[in-house]
């Protein structure tokens, strides 16, 4: 069957309309409830639906453009539904509680999610589109899937499973009522701070090298607007890495923990002015610093933290015993341990987390 075309041969008008209606409908419930159960919920299915209606739409059943689009929607239905176990265990999500209650800012996050959905699903969106598909008419050779698509399939399934282990091994730790100093080191967790992020960022660099063939392709008879519509797809992984290493991702995550583990390394410190704790090397966590009988020296949580930091890559998944002894200036270029992730305000003025 022939493609159907929708106001546009590259599908881009049709999927930021849905996209934009279907995220307005979410807010207008999140709003109007004044609840976070289906923002995740939304965005996630939001994927699915642009990934089913596009392959349906192009009516180009080939194994590239199926296994992308099912890639799409197994990434967004485990993390929709991952997300939304999650909130409805905690009840709420502490990311909204400064702007739940403050309309225009509410509004901004959910368009900021219509543009982030829009934008990170375009190489599926373009490769779905009659402009990519539509001429071969259902003929699956132009290019055949090859080396460059198996190339797309190892990174998306290798990031795949490497964030959907990562966020189950966080829950179940979360899930083992943990001391409140305690530090997630554990599994993929001792070799990255974020590796659902790493896993994410390699999702979409996967799937936009599995819809890059037609582009690089002779073979594809594509003219020069539609292949530079695929090349300019990676817009689509380069956005989403900006998302994750400056946005909502890493900045917040980081900040959040540099100012717990402060907070609670502040309160150790007054407590070794305490009375004398029994002998021993440590006190209860998250009450007291830890005394090292062997030289006398407290180290609170807010050092232990810092050592933390000096230990595990930010992103990439690297041995601590390789990791650690890296020069600074390389942790904070190289491999995007940037400054601004350590630097946090305090009661006491701007404090910084020093790679130790």
């Amino acid at each position: 069957m022939a493609p159907v075309i929708v106001l546009d041969r590259y599908y881009l008008a049709i999927t930021f309309l849905i996209t934009l209606a279907y995220q307005l409908f979410g807010f207008a419930i999140a709003w109007t409830f004044q609840f976070d159960k289906i923002t995740d919920l939304t965005g996630g299915s939001n994927f699915f639906i642009l990934s089913l209606i596009t392959l349906l739409l192009g009516q180009t059943f080939c194994a590239r453009n199926l296994l992308t689009s099912i890639f799409v929607m197994l990434w967004a239905v485990r993390l929709a539904s991952f997300l939304l176990f999650r909130v409805l265990r905690r009840g709420s999500d502490a990311r909204f509680d400064s702007i739940r209650h403050h309309f225009w800012k509410f509004f901004g996050f959910w368009i900021g999610q219509t543009i982030w959905i829009w934008t990170v699903s375009l190489p599926l969106t373009i490769l779905n589109s009659p402009a990519v598909s539509g001429g071969s008419e259902g003929s699956c050779d132009r290019p055949t899937f090859g080396g460059r698509d198996i190339v797309g399939v190892v990174i998306f399934w290798f990031g795949w499973s490497l964030e959907s282990a990562a966020d189950l091994e966080k829950y179940l730790w979360k899930a083992s009522n943990p001391p409140k100093d305690a530090i997630m080191n554990k599994g993929l967790w001792k070799w990255s701070r974020h590796p659902p992020y790493f896993g994410e960022i390699l999702c979409w660099w996967g799937i936009w090298v599995l819809c890059l063939s037609p582009a690089i392709s002779p073979d594809s008879g594509l003219n020069s607007s539609a292949r530079a519509a695929l090349y300019s797809s990676i817009i689509s992984p380069l956005f989403t890495m900006i998302i994750l290493l400056f946005a909502s991702g890493i900045p917040l995550a980081e900040k959040a923990q540099a100012k717990k583990f402060y907070t609670l390394g502040a309160e150790e410190a007054r407590d070794v002015h305490a009375p004398d704790l029994p002998s021993g090397t440590e006190a209860e966590p998250g009450t007291a610093a830890v005394v090292d009988t062997s030289t006398g020296a407290c180290t609170t949580a807010w050092d232990r933290y810092q050592s933390y930091l000096t230990s595990t890559s930010i992103l990439f998944p690297i041995p601590p015993t390789l990791y650690r002894p890296l020069p600074t200036i390389i942790k904070s270029t190289v491999l995007l341990d940037f400054p601004m992730y350590r630097t946090l305000e305090t009661e006491e003025g701007e404090q910084e987390a020093r790679l130790v």
